[in-house]
């Protein structure tokens, strides 16, 4: 016997899943509701199976395929139009004319016993068996009246309360002999119960109906759908599952990794190659789907979620379903009943309220509180570039397909025929974007210098040499799981506003160049990098008196690139140093907040107890520097750009400094002890680049541990700043503890408030608005200065849905109070 497996609904009713994805595709339990269909037909002998189609077609088709996958054989009829039930069938009449055969549907999950529904339709030599079924809630379905014989005698279709005679209703599924089709006509909408049992009633033909035992669930709404997950979890339904029960109702599959601080409490089921981290809790009735990342921290409960799907740090999903390929952020929360669709992004620390429905390719703001559906919203924010160049969790954010794109725009805002140097760090991340990045360079006829991992500061002085621009990949500090593209221009510094808007356009446009055959781009392997640039530090950075001061320091290279300059630049530079951690650790290629405190209280350790003038710790990347004093006591990066600052003006006695509008205003107070003034910049790396590459710079940093020394460069350089320290410690003969000492202490608080999109503009307003008559700064945000000299910045966020503030007073609890008042502000107008 022949099966038909009916798969051409369209599943309104589940929108937004079955927006993008036909209903029979649906997952539950990580397999399509098809897919439980088609494996229960073959365990009951009927492998010979035709598939009616109609929306989105072709992904069924090409899901399943010919069938033989799952040991059977499938055969498609497609509807141009909407037949019916009746009507589907009758479209596939020439594959089913020659004997009994059974229709079932392919969206409705069922254990029943389809052997016993066959023998009874050939004992009564039924022309139509209809299986039915005993439910509690009778009104969406069609009711049926049988006599003791089993011959039906009434149907009613979706009745009211008013007309329900009866528990009994019909499951769709039926056993049908081939005259049937002679009561169907052709390419005309027809339904089996409304159509065709009546007028066979009618005339007095034999339709039966089988009251089936077991499990039979019409998956039409969200709540049946949520439902099913649940109860083939409680094992109400004979289903099989893949993987692995490793305790009692807790179901993995093969190769997902659980980490063993991960909380399970069953019943759930964690499809193939997901991951779940340590300390995230998963409790029952919940299904984790193939390829699904699930973070430190976050909570799932009867929590339905599709392939592929990233869950951030502490977010927390409850009854909810997501769907294929979205993204849920860090701390997002998704409240019972909520549907996203697929492809969609939910922002960090964003709310979606029970029972929203969120459509596919859509953007749920960071801070954003949705209590309605969005269906017809685009995407929300389109600006690419980040504090850091483009940034993002690496491969869910951050693909090598988007590595590719991001390349062709870069290089189509290039001439033909120009070289780029590409460089990366010493993560497997970062080297596997890069070879796609060449390759798209390379396609847009860009010649490529790679210097494979170098430090970041060698990666820009060697784009500055001949390059029309350069490409440098790396994870992002102090989050391993992310990466940052970072573009930078002919000289080595971050692309310019103008310059990142202009890659933002092409990118967006996906007007990609590419070169003709005999166009495309060389690739080149520089040698002698590493001595060119230690070469040319030393040259350029006054190094005059250390041979004499035989002073001793201790060099930290946090087991990253900057380790691989330090040999060569110690040798030349003449100084007793005694160097920790040089060696390459692809395993940590950035570093936690935390790791990297321990990691100075430890080299503090050693510089006290070595009797060393000062210790340094490089970033894994080398481009930023932190102290530490003679005493063996952490220089904070803030009161570490003072002390450089201090040293320098003391020296130079004119000039200017470069400093971020965030700084401390003791700054000033250094700065014109010494005959030296500020250029207040804007945070943005390039502006205070730019400024630091002027005429009258003699110093430049943004008090996070980056330093510009623009006798050398006019970008941030660890190394370059770690041979300036040198120096001017062997000249002035004082200790680091001794100049920190002199300096006056800042009082500096910062708070970052989550702010949606399309309330940044207002904020600002109001932020203006509410500074009144008080001194009003706008090099970069608002900053707000109060009689007394206290003052307070505010600053949205240029990539993310944020803002950023900063309050100075003489006091900690007079900044406190500055920042809570400007809070309230920001807060209110956010609302």
């Amino acid at each position: 016997m022949k099966a038909v497996v009916m798969a051409g609904g369209e599943g309104t009713r589940l929108r937004p899943m079955t927006s993008s994805m036909p209903k029979p595709l649906l997952p539950v339990a990580n397999r399509p509701i098809m897919e439980h269909v088609l494996r229960l037909l073959k365990r009951h002998g009927l492998t010979e199976t035709v598939v009616t189609v109609q929306f989105l077609a072709s992904l069924v088709r090409n899901y399943f395929g010919d069938g033989e996958e799952l040991g059977m054989e499938l055969t498609y009829a497609n509807e141009e139009k909407p037949l019916g039930t009746a009507g589907s069938v009758k479209n596939a009449e020439e594959a089913l004319k020659d004997d009994a055969f059974l229709v079932i549907s392919g969206d409705a999950l069922t254990d029943f016993d389809l052997t016993e529904l066959i023998n009874f339709h050939k004992e009564k030599g039924a022309l139509v068996t209809v299986c039915l079924t005993r439910v509690p809630n009778p009104l969406e379905f069609g009711i049926t009246i049988v006599d003791e014989e089993g011959k039906v005698e009434r149907f009613l279709e979706k009745p009211t309360w008013g007309q329900v005679f009866s528990d009994t209703v019909n499951t769709g599924i039926y056993v049908m002999e081939p005259e049937v089709f002679d009561y169907v006509d052709a390419d005309v909408s027809v339904d089996w119960s409304g159509d065709v049992f009546p007028q066979l009633m009618k005339e007095g033909k034999p339709v039966y109906g089988y009251v089936a035992e077991g499990y039979w669930e019409d998956v039409g709404t969200h709540e049946s759908y949520v439902k099913a997950q649940a109860d083939v979890l409680e094992r109400k339904v004979d289903v099989e599952l893949d993987g692995f029960e490793i305790s009692p109702g807790v179901w993995v599959a093969e190769g997902a990794e659980v980490h063993p601080d991960a909380v399970l409490r069953g019943p759930l089921y964690v499809g193939d190659y997901a991951k779940v981290e340590a300390n995230a809790e998963i409790r029952e009735h919940t299904v984790v789907g193939s390829n699904v990342v699930v973070k430190s921290g976050a909570f799932l409960h009867k929590a339905v979620v599709h392939d592929n799907v990233y869950i951030g740090q502490h977010s927390n999903l409850r009854g909810c379903v997501v769907g294929k390929n979205t993204d849920v952020m860090r701390a997002a929360r998704i409240e019972d009943g909520a549907v996203i669709g697929d492809e969609c992004l939910v922002g960090e620390e964003s709310i979606v309220q029970g029972n929203v429905r969120v459509y596919p390719f859509k953007t749920i703001e960071a801070g954003a509180f949705v209590n309605t559906s969005v269906i017809w919203e685009s995407r929300g924010q389109a600006h690419l570039f980040g504090a850091r160049g483009v940034s993002g969790i690496l491969n869910v954010e951050i693909t090598p397909e988007l590595a590719v794109r991001l390349a062709g725009a870069y290089a189509t805002t290039l001439k033909k025929g120009s070289t780029v140097t590409t460089a990366r760090d010493h993560s497997r991340g970062a080297r596997a974007l890069k070879r796609a990045v060449i390759s798209a360079l390379q396609a847009s006829a860009i010649d490529v210098r790679d210097l494979e991992n170098v430090p970041l500061p060698v990666a820009r002085q060697q784009t500055a040499r001949g390059s029309a621009g350069g490409i440098m990949i790396r994870t992002t500090t102090g989050v391993p799981d992310s990466v940052d593209i970072m573009f930078f221009d002919g000289q080595g510094a971050d692309l310019s506003q103008g310059s990142q808007r202009k890659l933002d356009r092409v990118y967006a446009r996906q007007e990609y160049r590419r070169a003709f055959p005999g166009e495309i781009g060389d690739l080149h392997f520089p040698s002698s990098v590493f001595d060119s640039y230690t070469g040319s530090l030393l040259r350029n950075v006054d190094t005059t008196g250390v041979a004499e001061s035989e002073l001793k320091v201790v060099v930290d290279a946090s087991n990253g690139s900057a380790g691989l300059v330090l040999p060569s630049l110690l040798g030349k530079l003449g100084v007793d140093a005694l160097t920790i951690n040089p060696g390459l650790d692809e395993s940590r290629p950035t570093e936690t907040a935390d790791a990297r405190r321990s990691g100075l209280v430890r080299l503090g350790e050693i510089v006290a107890s070595a009797r060393a003038a000062f210790g340094v710790r490089f970033d894994p990347v080398g481009e930023r520097l932190s102290l530490v004093d003679e005493k063996g006591r952490i220089v904070e990066d803030d009161r570490a750009l003072l002390v450089m600052l201090d040293l320098v003006a003391a020296e130079r006695r004119s000039g200017r400094v470069a400093l971020p509008v965030t700084t401390t205003r003791i700054a000033e107070q250094v700065a014109a002890y010494h005959g030296t003034q500020v250029d207040w910049t804007t945070t943005s790396p390039d502006d205070l680049t730019r400024v630091g590459r002027g005429d009258s710079t003699i110093f430049g940093g943004d008090g996070r541990g980056g330093f510009i020394v623009p006798e050398f460069s006019g970008v941030f350089d660890g190394t370059a700043a770690f041979v300036r320290l040198i120096g001017l410690v062997a000249r002035t003969q004082l200790t680091l503890s001794q100049i920190d000492a002199r300096i006056p202490r800042a009082h500096v608080l910062r708070r970052d408030l989550a702010t949606p999109w399309a309330v940044k503009g207002l904020v600002m307003r109001r932020v203006v608005e509410a500074a009144g008559e008080r001194s009003v700064d706008t090099t970069d945000g608002v900053r707000v200065v109060e009689t007394d000299g206290r003052w307070v910045l505010v600053l949205p966020d240029p990539a993310e849905a944020v803002t950023h503030l900063w309050a100075e007073g003489p006091d900690d609890a007079s900044a406190q109070a500055l920042l809570d008042e400007w809070s309230a502000v920001v807060d209110s107008a956010g609302r």
